[in-house]
């Protein structure tokens, strides 16, 4: 007797459910060997996420440079506010008396262009105070609360190829590099921080003379220790710029050809590397507690408008008060 067939089926596979891809909100392309990147990103939708992982890549390069970001001033503003507490110029501007040509006092001036629209010439008092941004500094190092995270946005460039380029220096790099005898010789020095040390020693002439209109010497210093843990990465960084005039309890001279040659140090070929600015709308974020900058000279001065704007973060890490006592309200050039 025949046995009976079975019909057997084959099962149908289920439908393949489609594989979820994690796009980065920001791609990186690093700059230098130690730090610095060009990073891209979409800037039509600024989130909380965005510059979360703004910070991120400001904790391992340091540096990072966004191209074509479409900002204008008050999404500058807007986005830089998601940061944490901005500084501001107000104070300048009704204690000083003077004119804000720009749409918010969150917005620094620091391109070449005056209130009434015009380039900023060579030798008036203007370009005499923001020589200081030749050399390289961290931002705020002279308040009683330094500069955390520092925005930079290009609204009007000059032809390519006049220079005002922007340099950075890797401060945590070139801490690394000292031998173990000269961290522990500087490990515990403090750092008096002077704004018109800057502006006096950027307008001293080859013959060693001081422009008359910057001759005074009345200094108010903000104190930081040299070398410091950067709290979002963990490493340990060199504290300097060009506004440090002393080591506190060193003699005067001791303490500045000491400082004199760390941000010589600091600023090697081997730790640096130049921003370029291309187009209108780039932006270059950086974070002055572990690194440095400075303005780069060109043939575009008193030619072309290098029209930059920068917002300000104060810093929010444990140190950012230095040794000027929390909470202390008096700034640099106001009292």
């Amino acid at each position: 007797m025949a046995s009976a067939q079975v019909m057997t089926t084959t099962p149908i596979p289920e439908a393949a459910q489609p594989v979820k891809i994690n796009t980065p909100l920001i791609r990186y392309k690093q700059l230098h060997p130690t730090f610095g990147a060009e990073a891209s990103t979409d800037f039509s939708t600024i989130t909380p996420a965005l510059v979360d992982e703004i910070k991120r890549g400001l904790a391992r390069y340091g540096v990072l440079v966004f191209r074509k970001t479409g900002l204008n001033d008050a999404r500058h503003v807007e986005m830089s506010k998601l940061f944490g507490d901005l500084d501001d110029i107000a104070p300048f501007v009704g204690g000083l008396g003077q004119k804000n040509r720009l749409s918010s006092d969150y917005l620094f001036d620091v391109g070449n262009v005056n209130p009434d629209g015009t380039v900023m010439q060579p030798g008036g008092m203007r370009d005499l105070l923001l020589r200081c941004n030749y050399h390289f500094h961290a931002d705020s190092a002279f308040n009683p609360r330094r500069a955390g995270i520092s925005l930079l946005l290009a609204h009007e460039l000059p032809p390519p190829g006049l220079g005002g380029e922007t340099e950075f220096a890797d401060t945590r790099s070139a801490y690394q590099a000292l031998d173990d005898a000269r961290k522990e010789e500087i490990n515990d020095w403090v750092v008096c921080n002077s704004q018109l040390n800057c502006r006096r020693n950027a307008n001293i002439d080859e013959n060693g003379k001081l422009n008359p209109l910057l001759d005074t010497d009345e200094h108010r210093f903000g104190k930081h220790k040299l070398v410091q843990v950067h709290e979002p990465s963990g490493r340990t960084n060199l504290y300097i710029a060009a506004h440090a005039h002393h080591v506190e309890g060193m003699p005067i001279e001791e303490g500045q050809k000491q400082l004199r040659e760390l941000l010589e140090h600091a600023g090697k070929p081997e730790f640096t590397f130049k921003v370029t600015w291309k187009d209108v709308g780039d932006l270059v974020v950086w974070d002055n507690t572990c690194t440095l900058h400075r303005s780069v000279p060109g043939n575009y001065a008193g030619k072309y408008k290098r029209d930059l704007r920068r917002t300000t973060v104060h810093d929010m890490s444990s140190q950012a008060w230095g040794l000027n006592g929390e909470g202390a309200t008096w700034r640099s050039g106001l009292d």
